[in-house]
């Protein structure tokens, strides 16, 4: 049987180097290596959306890739896709680094200079692991992307522009059609999530930041259920305790969250910090909300630049959502889509502040009468963007009617038809 390797080796020569001994190994097809941590795991949800089978048995990880630390790429990778043997490639062959390399999933680890007995070995005991493993899971779909849920970054292009209310409302929207959500405040300095559903919690993100291994049971005492079943995992009370919240935190907590619930979704803020950053390139959707003024779409077309330049996430991969939108406004969103080149959410958010004030004055979001238009149209964005599972010939449980909502994102689509963080990889 053929066994199909992807390595993922950052520097040109040593991927030269292991192309060309796996290209000696009999029944391999090794494919082309990629450069970065990005593009692997963009390679492997591609191929895990079109059937377990296309995913390759062995992947191949450089203890030089980046920008993800090579053990944290093996532990998302081993979360994300079980059914796919991982292999660490390292010069240290300790027995420190061997347990870490287990720990984070890793199925052998090959020391370099490269060997071919020792690299035959190792990628035949993780191709039949592998094999073993789909054989188990029995090709299905259902383990197309090992345990992990949908995870939906929500940004805001400046301040004020309804980022936390559409942060809220997508996951009210998902928890009403059945499905478990968490729902995280990564705004750490800024967070108000807690005042928009009338929380008081003393356990915040900033307590898992010292968590080398978020269990289950460190990851219950630090999420607060709310009575509309959303698990909150709210910002840090202390502004200045955001600052503990590194990259590598926010991309276990995000990975702990993933793993559990069928949809996190992650409100970031207008201020780009390195966790939100982290949010942004693991999100299956980066979901940026601005207004239809000029100061707000300059604003948005800003972020897009920065999240390239620092090779978060590219512009045709972020989705831009407009709020408060008019029919009289004369920035209409095709022009939005034009200036910031990213994607544009087939919904539009009426401006209606007199629908929320209410119910954010008295920290109630939940509570949001269901005929708000604001209510619908954030609701049909959540339908849009894959987090609503709503019961056949019904609209989700407890939620707005998907009708309305529907009705007047077409309406609005006629409208717009008329018109210090470090570099982190190469984008997404």
């Amino acid at each position: 049987m053929t066994t199909r390797i992807l390595p993922a080796v950052a520097d040109p020569d040593a991927a030269r180097a292991v192309t060309t001994l796996l290209s000696q190994l009999p029944d391999a097809e090794p494919a082309a290596p990629v450069a970065d941590s990005t593009h692997l795991v963009d390679t492997l949800a591609r191929l895990a959306a079109v059937s377990l089978d296309e995913l390759p048995e062995v992947v191949l990880v450089h203890e030089r890739i980046g920008p993800v630390p090579a053990l944290e790429l093996v532990r998302e990778v081993a979360l994300r896709f079980p059914a796919v043997g991982v292999v660490l490639i390292t010069a240290d062959a300790s027995p420190v680094l061997f347990s870490a390399a287990m720990d984070s999933g890793a199925r052998g680890l090959v020391t370099l200079p490269l060997g071919y007995e020792e690299l035959a070995s190792r990628v035949q005991a993780a191709a039949q692991w592998s094999i073993g493993v789909r054989r188990h899971l029995g090709g299905g779909a259902d383990a197309l992307a090992g345990p992990g849920g949908t995870v939906v970054t929500v940004s805001g292009a400046k301040g004020g522009v309804g980022t936390t209310v559409t942060a809220v409302q997508l996951a009210l929207a998902a928890r009403a059609s059945g499905r478990t959500v968490a729902l995280v405040d990564m705004d750490l300095q800024g967070g108000d999530i807690a005042s928009y559903l009338d929380v008081q919690f003393r356990r915040s993100v900033a307590d898992l930041a010292a968590v080398d291994d978020i269990s289950p049971r460190v990851l219950q005492d630090a999420v607060y259920t709310h009575e509309t079943g959303i698990d909150l995992l709210l910002a840090p009370g202390e502004g200045e305790r955001g600052e503990e919240v590194s990259d590598r935190s926010a991309r276990q907590i995000v990975s702990a969250l993933r793993s559990r619930h069928d949809v996190v979704v992650v409100d970031c803020g207008t201020y780009l910090t390195g966790a939100g950053a982290v949010a942004v390139e693991m999100a299956d959707t980066a979901l940026l909300v601005t207004t239809p003024d000029v100061v707000a779409v300059r604003a948005a077309k800003r972020i897009v630049r920065m999240w390239d330049r620092l090779q978060i996430r590219k512009a045709e991969e972020s989705t831009v959502l407009v709020n408060r939108y008019t029919r009289s406004t004369e920035i209409q969103p095709a022009l939005i889509q034009k200036i910031t080149g990213t994607r544009m959410a087939g919904v539009v958010v009426p401006a209606n502040f007199k629908e929320l004030q209410g119910v954010v004055d008295a920290g109630r979001m939940h509570e949001l009468d269901a005929r708000s238009t604001v209510k619908q149209a954030l609701w049909s964005l959540a339908g849009e963007l894959g987090l609503v599972q709503a019961p056949e010939g019904g609209a989700p449980r407890g939620g707005a009617p998907r009708g309305p909502g529907r009705q007047l994102a077409l309406t609005r689509g006629d409208d717009r038809g008329s018109v210090g963080l470090r570099r982190r990889g190469k984008g997404r």
